[in-house]
């Protein structure tokens, strides 16, 4: 039977007890959701099939009470698949997060501390203490936070709780990439070459990069996730490199120890999804692509592979099995390989938790991955054979987060969001979320609003789905990358599987820019917005004429609008008629048809321009005629004025920009870590000034010019927000 599961961002009710089947478990959350939730959630509440399809056996009986030590979005899709399986769960939380979606949906919720993750999330003797109050009988960390900390899954061993992973030998042995590197050798697996050690300072980390040649890859020994991880290219590069990274690891991991090993330039980065059983049973669950990244962190993902053919993938899978079975490995696990344009592969890492990408993965299996991590923790074997696991279709997810794709392919960006509309309503999208409108995204923890997931019978279609499903996404009072996410996907290089982790530097050396318009496409974009400025001055009109019947006004009947748009510096004369729906539009002496329903109180707004059919999202409408259109997924300003008001314009006085050479601004909210200079010093361009960490990330804030430091601004442990002045130069 396949399964149903209650959409990603659901709520269900706290305080159910008992074991329920699914069907009165669905019936439950469905009356729970009518009679609590406000009228935006009663449309987004809906109870759906999953692109997941996993059967589910109500008489095999694992825990009654899991706790789930995590936040967020991977909260949320762990406690989804427990109230499937009848399991009451049971939420733990920072004191920012008492209102949270993971929080909303748990049966239980626990306080364990302050914002901070070190306090609270990372804080094991809270979790513990939660565990022995809820009486939970076994914990699922989700991934980050304690995913991979063995100390922690010997605690819940003392405890006499289980943990939902594998046990602390494979956490120690794959966790440590030292280790789990000399683990693959021995296990036949392809390796890196490298240091096999760890590197005691910067000096031996020179000493190191030079015997092995560069580039080299300096990075966390217990790290993942693309923190603790820098490319040096040279002596310089390496001692900055093991600085940053011994930081971040600290802060991330608890652990500063670092490796190094090759950099292969120019890789792919496929992952192999493996699922092993405390029965010695092992299988592989094909592949994943993962090589758009930035900053060393994935972006879009997509399985299977469009470079791998069915041998490469045999050896990858074999391989990947190989190691789990040599370290005993009995959970849901990640083996990571580069692989070079010749299709020669080898080793990363193996990620002993649940991937952040682990949809993607069943929605070509048709398997629920938590499910099967809770059977194997419960002690079941695995109910599959190699030969039973199929690939059907294609599956696509990007990772939506609250960044500015402008700097430097997403800076983090922090806010409430004013307004939340999920593109749930397409067929082959999912959505794995843990927000809701009013959320705040926060300086405290990672930036990712959701991953946004479309299936289809063939990567064309899948692509085709997840273009739209990302017109159809309304995010306001963040900053996102759905610029960036829509422009990757329609990318020529990545439609024909030209990619590498190399890919986004590659396509915009200059920095992402956004969409860049066809002449065509330009035409459309200033049609729409013209005929979304008539339509907002005839319903204007409207109101005055028929509302302040007080006051009668009776307006000209304006036949043709003749309007001046400024779009990207550039002026254009429009001519617009309106017969209806329809609006008879002239750019520039190009003729254009464009029809709506003209909803202009509607979040999103679909188009039709001479036959071709847009979803736009006008996200502001100014009465001085400026106008932000969400359009192909990049944002444009408009600026429409009538013929008479444009010629009146330009006896206005322009505003002078601001002289911004002289100063340094954080171009993103977060915490200073170090300042590294005070006023009176002589600074050169690109010299340190200092470091701000964002979400886990460590920044070097450089000087923009050569001179003299007026004056500081802010020192190590002051938190700033975007824009907030750092540094001035005399």
């Amino acid at each position: 039977m396949a399964g149903l599961w209650v959409s990603v961002g659901s709520r269900v009710a706290a305080g159910q007890r008992g074991q329920r089947s699914p069907q009165q478990l669905m019936r439950s959350a469905a009356l729970w959701t009518l009679q609590n939730v406000s009228h935006h959630s009663r449309q987004h509440l809906m109870v759906t099939r999953s692109l997941c399809s996993a059967a589910y056996d109500s008489n095999e009986k694992t825990f009654d009470k899991i706790l789930v030590a995590n936040r967020g979005e991977i909260a949320c899709r762990v406690i989804k698949t427990c109230k499937k399986m009848g399991i009451k769960t049971v939420a733990i939380h920072s004191d920012v997060d008492t209102s949270s979606v993971h929080v909303k949906m748990a049966d239980e919720a626990v306080c364990v501390g302050p914002a901070p993750t070190n306090k609270s999330y990372l804080n094991m003797e809270a979790i513990l203490e939660a565990i022995r109050k809820t009486r939970a009988q076994a914990v699922h960390p989700g991934y980050g936070f304690l995913s991979e900390n063995k100390e922690f899954a010997k605690c819940l061993a003392a405890e006499n709780v289980v943990f939902i992973g594998p046990d602390t030998h494979a956490i120690q042995a794959m966790g440590d990439k030292i280790e789990s590197k000399l683990l693959a050798k021995k296990a036949k697996v392809n390796t890196i070459p490298g240091f096999d050690g760890v590197v005691k300072d910067a000096d031996e980390a020179v000493r190191i990069a030079r015997e092995i040649g560069y580039p080299v890859m300096i990075k966390a020994s217990a790290g993942g996730g693309g923190k603790g991880m820098r490319i040096a290219w040279d002596d310089e590069e390496t001692r900055d490199g093991f600085r940053f990274s011994s930081q971040e690891a600290a802060s991330s991991f608890g652990d500063d120890r670092l490796l190094i090993e090759k950099f292969i330039d120019n890789p792919r980065h496929i992952e192999i999804q493996v699922l092993g059983d405390k029965h010695g049973n092992a299988l592989w669950l094909n592949e994943r692509e993962c090589s758009i990244q930035r900053r060393n962190q994935k972006v879009v993902e997509e399985a299977p592979s469009i470079f791998l053919d069915s041998e490469t993938r045999r050896a990858m899978g074999e391989q990947a099995v190989a190691l789990a079975k040599a370290v005993k490995y009995s959970s849901a696990g990640t083996v990571e390989f580069l692989v070079d344009s010749k299709k020669n592969f080898y080793f990363l890492e193996m990620n002993t938790r649940l991937q952040v990408e682990h949809p993607v993965t069943e929605c070509i299996t048709g398997l629920d991955l938590v499910q099967e991590m809770i059977r194997v923790a419960k002690g079941y074997p695995l109910r599959h054979k190699q030969a039973d696991i199929p690939i059907n279709g294609w599956a696509v997810e990007c990772r939506v987060y609250a960044e500015d794709p402008y700097k430097s392919f997403g800076l983090p960006s922090i806010g409430r969001l004013s307004q939340y509309q999920e593109p749930i309503h397409l067929p082959g999208v999912r959505v794995d979320s843990g927000i809701q409108p009013g959320s705040d995204i926060s300086i405290y923890y990672d930036p990712m609003i959701s991953k946004l997931i479309t299936y289809g019978s063939n990567r064309t279609e899948a692509l085709k789905r997840m273009e739209d499903a990302l017109d159809n996404y309304v995010i306001r009072g963040v900053i996102h990358n759905i610029a960036l996410l829509r422009e990757v996907i329609i990318n020529s290089r990545f439609i024909k599987g030209d990619i590498n982790t190399k890919f986004l530097s590659d396509v915009y050396p200059d920095g992402f820019k956004g969409h860049k318009l066809t002449e065509s496409e330009r035409n459309q974009l200033l049609a729409i917005a013209s005929s979304l400025f008539v339509a907002s001055q005839l319903r204007a009109q409207h109101f005055q004429e028929h509302e302040n019947s007080r006051v009668p006004i009776v307006k000209p009947q304006v036949a043709n609008w003749e309007l001046s748009v400024k779009l990207n510096d550039e002026v254009h004369s429009v001519v617009a008629s309106n017969n209806g729906k329809m609006f008879s539009v002239e750019v520039d002496g190009s003729k254009l048809n464009v029809t709506s329903t003209w909803n202009l109180a509607s979040p999103l707004l679909s188009v039709s321009v001479d036959g071709t059919q847009r979803t736009i999202q006008c996200l502001s409408r100014e009465a001085g005629g400026n106008m932000s259109i969400q359009f192909l997924g990049t944002v444009y300003k408009v600026h429409i004025l009538t013929k008479l008001a444009a010629e009146l314009s330009r006896f206005m006085l322009e505003k002078v920009a601001e002289d911004t050479s002289s100063t340094l601004r954080s171009p993103m909210p977060g915490v200073v870590v170090a300042v590294s200079v005070s006023p009176g010093d002589m600074v050169s361009e690109g010299q340190e000034i200092c470091v701000i960490e964002a979400m886990k990330m460590q920044n070097s804030m450089t000087a923009g010019k050569t001179g003299k430091v007026k004056s500081v601004h802010c020192k190590a442990g002051d938190t700033v927000g975007e824009g907030d002045l750092l540094m001035e130069l005399q």
